[in-house]
């Protein structure tokens, strides 16, 4: 019975039932050891109804086993593997320990728990209770929080126990459990103990704290006369850390030691084979016990410090097992996992070998290491880290100890751990000794930490020292990166000593393009002939940026977007959220704004996941481009400024260049020409780390139209010419409209106009064209000329949401001649951003798993998407949806500007 929790309670009940009613969410239970946090996940797993309840509890001796809370967590339903979309199947069937292998990568595991819980949850709902968090394994620990951020449009509850202030991520929902009221506690006591005296309660209480596992343990150990106030309570009470510790110390040998094996390994068995063995001093046959081992359990039962549990002994409270290891000499401790090493294979074998060993050992360190390569190979990269940290600490060779540091830092990074990764990174340098080869290793990995979350022009200082093709080639995206276009020539011109291939094509073609050098462009040419042979999202993005350095966006979009596609399903280790950097920017750029809203959103909160702040700035900068798009003030300027904070102390020119080109459109999409030619002509002067050559390039169509509208024609000339160089080896059509534009600005030529709107591919782009073309003839007094444009620019920034481009050309239409209402909303005006990318998939022939697969959510969280989609647009079917969004959307860009 819970005595006075009402306050905790109503909290539980209200994250039960929104998630019944289809508003996921969770919660964390916080408080200190013995407050009654897992009384009330008790409690709370009882109020649910008819709702599903699933159980994990983190265990202190399997905290280093990988996906050990969660393979206790999910067996119960691991028959539902077979609904999930096939990645995420196959993530989590490695995970759990049913399939070799895996993708390795701890995105798609989250994604597939978050899929099978989703699958649990029919048809009455999922209260899923995790108690002692702090103990639960890295690998389970990610997956968990993964699915727990992601509840919204869930049947599902999480519900999180966690002792003092071990982080809970991305939960921000706490429930501080503290000590009782005083009511509370003295109708606890009296519960026990019968009627008190009011000063023994108040004394109790006031000395307890009124934890409610001080009041009932040390309560049990006062005298009659001491509970009835007839003698004075102990000083000290008998408690505190001795709580546990009396009551072990009174087991007799063989029951401490039966209770020593199981707080180091739960397993009833293995308990039983090993008190057995350890008591009689002597090997016993597997399968077999000489009694003493169930004798000993028995009286540990008895003592009701312990209870078996299916094949699992579990201690009434954690605390007990840290009392046992408090009693136990550190000797006996080794002697215990000794011999449960002999008893274990695998992962558990390596740990118990680990526990026992004094001094270093190759052999257990080795066995260390292959156990940290299974957890990665599953995609528990923090349980690999750690593993691999351990083999490090008991490797004698002092090379082989830094590869193993070096590794360890690898995979503490893909874990999500930059802090860790530094650490382990740092002590394999120092260790790394003369090794030439090695000390590159290390340094082309110190360079990615630093471009990812550090200081991007370090990264380029270290990378640019190596002298491989790989290390180059990372030292070139760190320069894009600063926007360092010295670095980026010189750099080209060493990758040209290469032999010709696909990356030291791009490479080099790159620097060279960027040197005026005419090999150049051929050299990049070359590569994009071999892009239809890309495999991987790396090669994709290397294709990417060889269109951009062509000068050709439209074909740069489509290149990320294929990163895009192919990251999500192939298991990029982590990289995903730097991959969608790319992609957003290109839904951006290809016209597609809602599409690249919510991939930016996406990318956001899984960078921020995954500890990579520079990443966290290109999204936030993408985030602030496309609020100055629609004209909103206040998330523009406050997303800028976030992703500005990060990346000019980084130096991260290319997101801090991004970010000033949002402010800088803010000010051109709501007619302040003067400021937003001001803001352009900063972007173009700005150095490495503050501004970025491509932000020049690709914001000069704008600086041309902000000049002008200032009338600052000499600036507007100068601007396109800067742009006629960059696009001087531009193909695209797109690109070619864009030039056409800005000639038909600065030269008032209508013909150039004419050129660009019949090459438009951008559909966005396509209105501004308009819009600028209908503005001029209707101040040429040609107003019947002009109204057909404005009336399509109209419509078209109408359907993206940019509102002021389309006040700008209502303004203009009725200045035509025509009042006009505003233009019919299609059908998907209606839907938002994460629905129209779904209406999209599903117009592309793909099923639920598919798109659950592509956009990491449950085929459940999808269903319910569609159902919300069909009665907005008044459809029954997948059919209907196709059909619709084939005639609304088409061309392909259209879509992506709702």
């Amino acid at each position: 019975m819970l005595y006075g929790r009402s306050a905790e309670i109503s909290a539980l009940d209200e994250v039960i039932a929104r998630a019944r009613d289809g508003s996921g969410g969770a919660v964390v239970l916080r408080g200190e050891a013995g407050a009654g946090k897992t009384a009330l996940l008790d409690a709370a797993a009882t109020r649910g109804g008819a709702m599903r309840v699933l159980r994990t509890t983190g265990v202190e001796s399997e905290s280093d086993l990988a996906f050990a809370a969660l393979h206790q967590l999910l067996w119960p339903v691991a028959g539902s593997l077979d609904a999930l979309p096939e990645p995420q199947r196959d993530a989590v069937r490695a995970a759990l320990g049913l399939a070799a292998g895996g993708a390795g990568d701890r995105f798609l595991v989250g994604a597939g728990v978050l899929s099978l819980l989703a699958e649990a949850a029919v048809p009455d709902g999922l209260v899923c209770v995790v108690d002692d968090f702090q103990w639960v394994d890295r690998a389970s620990a990610d997956a968990l929080l993964f699915a727990a951020r992601r509840l919204g449009t869930e049947r599902i509850a999480m519900l999180f126990a966690v002792r003092g202030e071990a982080p809970v991520k991305g939960v921000p929902l706490t429930v501080d459990v503290r000590g009782l009221a005083e009511s509370a506690a003295a109708e606890l006591l009296e519960s026990r103990h019968g009627t008190l005296p009011a000063q023994v309660k108040r004394e109790l209480v006031a000395l307890t704290g009124a934890n409610p596992l001080a009041l009932g343990e040390i309560a049990a150990r006062l005298t009659p006369a001491q509970l009835a106030g007839r003698e004075p309570l102990p000083d000290p009470l008998p408690g505190g850390a001795r709580l546990f510790g009396e009551r072990v110390a009174g087991l007799s040998d063989p029951a401490r030691l039966a209770a020593l094996v199981a707080a180091v390994e739960s397993d009833l068995s293995l308990v039983l084979r090993a008190t057995g063995r350890l008591s009689a001093g002597r090997p016993a046959p597997p399968g077999t016990d000489t009694g003493t081992g169930r004798a000993a359990l028995a009286e540990l039962e008895e003592s009701g410090l312990a209870e078996v549990s299916g094949t699992s002994v579990r201690f009434r409270h954690p605390l007990i097992r840290s009392a046992l290891h408090e009693a136990a000499a550190p000797a006996d401790v080794r002697r215990v996992r000794a011999v449960l090493a002999e008893l274990t294979e695998g992962d558990r074998r390596a740990w118990h070998l680990a526990g026992a060993v004094l001094g270093q050992d190759e052999q257990v360190a080795a066995a260390l290491v292959a156990t940290a390569e299974r957890a990665r190979d599953r995609g528990g990269y923090g349980a690999a880290a750690t593993a691999l940290a351990r083999a490090a600490e008991l490797t004698p060779e002092p090379r082989a100890r830094a590869v193993r540091l070096k590794d360890a830092a690898g995979a503490a990074w893909l874990g999500g751990r930059p802090g860790q990764a530094q650490s382990l990174l740092a002590e394999a340098r120092e260790r790394a000794g003369e090794d030439a080869a090695l000390a590159m290793e290390i340094a082309q990995l110190r360079g990615r930490f630093e471009l990812n979350s550090g200081d991007a022009a370090e990264a380029v200082r270290i990378l640019a020292a190596g002298d491989g093709l790989d290390m180059l080639a990372d030292a070139v995206e760190a320069a894009s990166y600063v926007g360092d276009t010295a670095a980026i020539v010189e750099l080209g011109r060493r990758a040209a000593a290469y032999p010709e291939g696909f990356l030291r094509d791009t490479v080099a073609g790159i620097g060279l393009t960027m040197d005026g050098d005419a090999a150049g462009p051929g050299l990049l040419r070359r590569a994009l002939a071999r892009a239809d042979e890309l495999e991987d999202a790396t090669g994709c993005l290397w294709a990417t940026a060889a269109a951009s350095a062509l000068g050709e966006p439209d074909l740069a979009a489509e290149m990320a977007g294929r990163a895009g596609r192919v990251a999500r399903v192939s298991g990029m280790a982590g990289q995903l959220p730097v991959v969608l950097e790319f992609v957003a920017t290109a839904e951006r750029i290809a016209g597609r704004l809602a599409r690249s809203q919510a991939v930016s959103e996406e990318g956001l909160a899984l960078a921020r996941e995954a500890g990579y702040e520079n990443t966290v700035a290109a999204h936030l900068a993408n985030l602030a481009v496309l609020a100055a798009l629609r004209g909103e003030e206040e998330p523009c300027e406050r997303q800028a400024r976030e992703a500005l904070a990060i990346a000019i102390p980084h130096r991260v020119g290319l997101r801090a260049g991004v970010a000033a080109y949002a402010l800088a459109m803010l000010d051109l999409c709501l007619g302040r020409h003067a400021a937003a030619r001001d803001r352009f002509t900063a972007i173009a002067a700005a150095g490495p780390g503050a501004g970025h050559p491509t932000v020049v390039w690709r914001s000069a169509p704008d600086h041309v139209e902000a000049a002008l509208g200032a009338g600052d024609e000499a600036g507007a000339r100068a601007a396109l010419a800067a742009y006629e160089r960059w696009s001087a080896h531009a193909a695209t059509p797109e690109s070619r409209a864009l030039l056409a534009r800005c000639r038909g600005l600065v030269d008032a030529s209508e013909d150039a106009f004419g050129e660009a709107l019949r090459l438009h591919t951008n559909p966005f782009e396509a209105a501004r064209t308009a819009l600028l073309l209908g503005e001029r003839l209707r101040r040429a007094q040609r107003p019947g000329e002009a109204r057909a444009h404005l009336r399509a620019a109209w419509e078209t920034f109408e359907r993206a949401g940019a509102r002021p481009w389309a006040r700008r050309a209502q303004d203009e239409l009725r200045a035509a001649g025509e009042s006009g209402q505003a233009p019919p909303a299609t059908a998907l005006d209606a839907l938002t951003p994460q629905e129209l990318r779904i209406a999209g998939l599903v117009a592309d022939g793909l099923s639920s798993k598919q798109i659950a697969a592509k956009l990491f959510l449950s085929p459940r969280t999808v269903e319910y998407h569609l159902y919300k989609i069909y009665p907005k647009l008044g459809i029954g079917s997948r059919t209907d949806l196709a059909r619709l969004v084939v005639l609304q959307m088409a061309p392909v860009a259209g879509d992506g500007m709702l």
